[in-house]
């Protein structure tokens, strides 16, 4: 590059007088102004106004981030030709570049800075927990430190540091950290699983395989907050719900099948019982027609004829108030007709 701008100063009229490091140095400086002026003139009158015509406000934002940063990014390179055509090679040399690498570094991070921001915003509208709002600047800020730690190595090797000796400090302490924090990592990471693979969202009715049902309250970093019938709030741990079995009774869809088991003595008919439980049923709202109630005669138990009675409802919030309604109607209807519900009994046979 310096070559190339002296080779086309020498070709111009007095193009000799270019020959001297001193002019060669201040004219270099000379363009890389009249250049780094150039940029932002054409950034502020022609970008500027072909980002404002598209439907997005990202493009907008990179360009009022980026263009300060290349103007002083074109200054500091030029500054870097001039020293090099006074032949400095040393300190200056090192300062230069390592200036170079700060700013360059910072354009990145501002146009990253802006991407991330759009990413975020729209990701968060998309998911309705809260674990969002805690990852997603945990992971602005942490790319940030990278972006730091690669500008500290950067500088390091322009200025000839050897930087062996602390990445393998850096590596030790990584291992110490990694298993001092390896619970909190391991539920950090299952929030985020969670999360990515949606699961479950917040206000889903949940089944844990210790038995608890639920609904969940909120998705944080690293539990998962679930509300009980009995308005109790448990608190799991998201390494622990990534690696159980959870029944989620919100998804694929609303619906929810209910079923109620029941006995009747021996004797009873089977058909009366199935007539007058479907009787019953209809006469209840909320129990949808459309998968039809169903009952069927399922065993002969030690002392009952053994039922299963299902039916759906639209809702999985209504499952158990209609289930409690329809056994209490059932039971009234069994009375009525005189059916004799089973209960365990034994006969005792003495013999003379």
């Amino acid at each position: 590059m310096k070559e190339y701008i002296i080779n086309f100063l020498s070709t111009l009229p007095y193009g000799i007088y270019f020959t001297n490091r001193f002019l060669q140095a201040g004219m270099i400086v000379f363009l890389s102004i009249v250049l780094a002026k150039l940029s932002l003139f054409l950034f502020t009158r022609y970008f500027e106004k072909i980002t404002k015509k598209t439907k997005t406000k990202l493009d907008d934002l990179i360009i009022e981030r980026i263009k300060k940063p290349l103007f002083y990014l074109i200054l500091v390179y030029g500054l870097k030709l001039a020293i090099l055509s006074l032949g400095f090679n040393g300190i200056a040399r090192k300062t230069v570049n390592s200036f170079m690498a700060i700013v360059f570094v910072f354009i990145l991070l501002r146009a990253f800075d802006v991407l991330i921001s759009s990413w975020s915003t729209t990701f968060a509208k998309k998911t309705k927990s809260n674990i969002d709002d805690v990852l997603l600047p945990l992971f602005h800020k942490t790319a940030r430190i990278i972006f730091v730690i690669i500008t500290l190595m950067w500088l390091l090797s322009i200025w000839e540091i050897n930087i062996a000796p602390y990445l393998a400090g850096v590596g030790i302490s990584g291992i110490v950290l990694g298993l001092a924090l390896q619970d909190s990592l391991k539920n950090v990471f299952g929030g985020i699983t969670l999360v990515l693979d949606k699961t479950y969202i917040v206000g889903d009715k949940i089944k844990l395989d210790s038995g608890e049902i639920g609904t969940i309250y909120d998705i944080g970093l690293r539990s998962t907050k679930l509300v009980t019938y009995d308005n109790e709030m448990i608190y799991i741990p998201n390494g622990f719900l990534a690696n159980s079995k959870v029944q989620n009774f919100t998804r694929p869809n609303s619906k929810l099948r209910v079923p109620i088991l029941f006995g009747v003595e021996y004797g009873t008919d089977i058909d009366k019982v199935k007539k007058i439980t479907l009787q019953t049923i209809s006469k209840i709202e909320g129990i949808m027609s459309e998968p039809a109630p169903a009952i069927v005669f399922t065993e002969m138990g030690d002392f009952a004829l053994k039922f299963k009675l299902t039916f759906w409802v639209e809702h999985w919030n209504d499952g158990y108030g209609k289930k409690v309604e329809v056994t209490e109607q059932l039971y009234l209807a069994f009375v009525k007709a005189k059916i004799g519900l089973a209960y365990p009994t034994q006969t005792i046979y003495v013999k003379k």
